[in-house]
C-alpha cells in the first residue's frame, strides 16, 4: 500500500536548550548567513518550541523536527527523531580523608 504523503513540511535539525517543560522541549537551530555589506558569514540562532510526547530529549540533544498544526499559541514544531544524545558528564571522585568543611588542618 502507498504510503500517504504529508506535502512540503519544513525539517530542521537543532540542539535541545530546555526540556523543563511537560512534553516541550526548545530547540535552538542554528544557521549561517552571509552579511550583505561585509561579506563575513554570521551564526544566526532561533529557538523552536517542539512537541516531545514521550519526554525522551534532554539537554543537549541533537534533534530533527518537522513543522505541524499548531499545538499551542507558540508550538507549531515536533520532534520526529534524536539523532545523538548527549555526552552525560561523569561525577567527579571524592578526595578521601579531607575534612567536610573544607579548612586545612595543617596551617603555619
Amino acid at each position: 500500500m502507498a504510503q500517504k504523503t504529508r506535502g512540503k513540511r519544513k525539517v530542521r535539525i537543532g540542539v535541545v536548550v530546555s526540556d523543563k517543560m511537560d512534553k516541550t522541549v526548545v530547540v535552538a537551530v542554528e544557521r549561517k548567513v552571509r552579511h550583505d555589506l561585509y561579506g563575513k558569514v554570521i551564526k544566526r540562532t532561533k529557538k523552536f518550541k517542539a512537541h516531545d510526547e514521550n519526554n525522551e530529549c534532554r539537554v543537549g540533544d541533537k534533534v530533527m523536527i518537522m513543522e505541524t498544526r499548531p499545538l499551542s499559541k507558540e508550538k507549531r514544531w515536533r520532534v520526529v527523531e534524536i539523532l545523538e544524545r548527549a555526552q552525560m558528564a561523569e561525577p567527579l571522585p571524592l578526595e578521601e580523608g579531607g575534612d567536610e568543611d573544607g579548612a586545612a588542618t595543617n596551617t603555619p
